[in-house]
């Protein structure tokens, strides 16, 4: 089972999450991964990201955020949380700056190790397969921002996902204008780098009450994001001037969706939210004990649910009641043909490992180009003032969306 689909059921389409919070510690630290770097890793592939379908060019930077205000709530020796982020911005002067990879060295090998064990053996993809670590983004490092104050998305990866899995959006919205910052939340991604190498491995309990540990996955997760927030002014590159304190929303992926619709309930800050493919319950039926208070509680301002194939607020027992009890303005989009990794950079990755990696049966260019439109159409009409009337109605630009009411 892969640990991007856990959490009650975080994937909408409602997979039991029992099998791997008891898989005991197979994916803990404890036990050393395989090494495929071999000789016949040298065939592994070279794989390719969408370029980004903004006007403007895009700087990274990777960033090191230290909490010294909570011990770290998986490693209690540990008397500080650190997290890495990483900020996708408009830039200028681009072409000077040298384009960065998807994944550090460290973490691409470790990611690589780790497929095939529980954390991520649901993706059918074999160590080696891929050279991870020479995948490169669109995006310059460190090239200096554009001028003015920019609209600001965080986005929060899936459970067992590093966040380096959400770069197709992020690189997106930043050649649209945005400051992205892309969140990994250490111990429960499969890993984590972290200035001079040092790589952090998934660690989370996995011998203890599920519902308990899945509840407190989510509570730390939303402690990092409000972190994140405070420490947006504070970025390096000049970004801290350029990020716009009242334009701020949220997106994730599976369990990071639930993180930033949980977000846009608890701080004021997050104007709007986007949930990709992820329920907001706890357990693996998805309601009943499970039901999260969000969902109890509702939402009073914008959210977006894009689900998967057969997952919409009718499905998903947890979406219902989020839907039923919230009174701010919302929308619920079904693309047809997609699974719970389309919402990820896998959907334009497994086609050229020849993978289905729980992508569905949607082609790769289109779903992709769909989910740009309306996430940029989400965000654009509630941090910018732009509305262009995509979200109000079926496009026949866009087939495999539909409206689910």
């Amino acid at each position: 089972m892969n640990g991007s689909r856990l959490i009650g059921g975080l994937v909408a389409g409602g997979l039991a999450t029992a099998a791997l919070l008891a898989a005991g510690p197979t994916v803990s630290s404890a036990v050393p991964l395989p090494d495929v770097h071999t000789a016949a890793a040298v065939k592994a592939l070279r794989l390719t990201l969408p370029s980004p379908s903004g006007p403007d060019d895009v700087g990274t930077v990777a960033v090191r955020l230290v909490d010294d205000s909570r011990h770290d709530p998986w490693v209690p020796a540990q008397a500080y949380r650190e997290l890495m982020v990483s900020v996708f911005y408009p830039a200028r002067d681009a072409a000077a700056y040298p384009l960065a990879p998807q994944m550090t060295p460290g973490a691409a090998k470790h990611f690589d190790a780790s497929l095939g064990t529980p954390v991520h053996q649901g993706l059918g993809i074999k160590p080696g397969a891929a050279d991870w670590g020479a995948t490169m983004t669109h995006s310059h490092e460190g090239a200096p921002v554009t001028a003015g104050r920019h609209p600001v998305v965080l986005f929060s990866p899936g459970l067992g996902d590093p966040r380096t899995l959400g770069t197709t959006f992020a690189e997106d919205l930043a050649s649209r204008g945005y400051v992205v910052v892309t969140i990994d939340h250490t111990y429960d991604a499969s890993e984590v780098e972290f200035p001079g190498g040092r790589v952090e491995p998934f660690k989370l309990p996995l011998d203890g009450d599920p519902l308990e540990t899945l509840k407190k996955v989510m509570s730390v997760r939303t402690a990092d994001t409000r972190f994140v927030l405070d420490r947006l002014s504070t970025l390096p590159n000049g970004l801290g001037d350029a990020v716009d304190p009242g334009r701020i929303g949220m997106a994730g992926q599976s369990a990071g969706g639930f993180t930033a619709l949980q977000a846009l309930h608890d701080d004021p800050r997050v104007r709007a939210a986007a949930d990709l493919d992820g329920t907001v319950g706890f357990d693996q039926s998805d309601g009943g004990p499970g039901l999260s208070p969000l969902a109890e509680s509702g939402l009073r301002r914008p959210f977006l649910l894009m689900g998967s194939q057969a997952s919409d607020h009718h499905t998903v027992r947890s979406w219902e009641a989020l839907w039923d009890h919230s009174t701010g303005w919302k929308r619920d989009l079904h693309l047809r043909g997609s699974a719970h990794h389309t919402y990820t950079d896998l959907e334009s990755l497994a086609p050229q490992l020849k993978v289905d990696a729980d992508t569905g049966w949607i082609d790769s260019s289109r779903a992709v180009a769909e989910q740009r439109a309306y996430l940029a159409a989400f965000f654009d009409r509630w941090l910018r003032g732009r509305d262009d009337d995509l979200l109000d109605r079926p496009s026949p630009r866009y087939p495999d969306v539909t409206f689910v009411h």
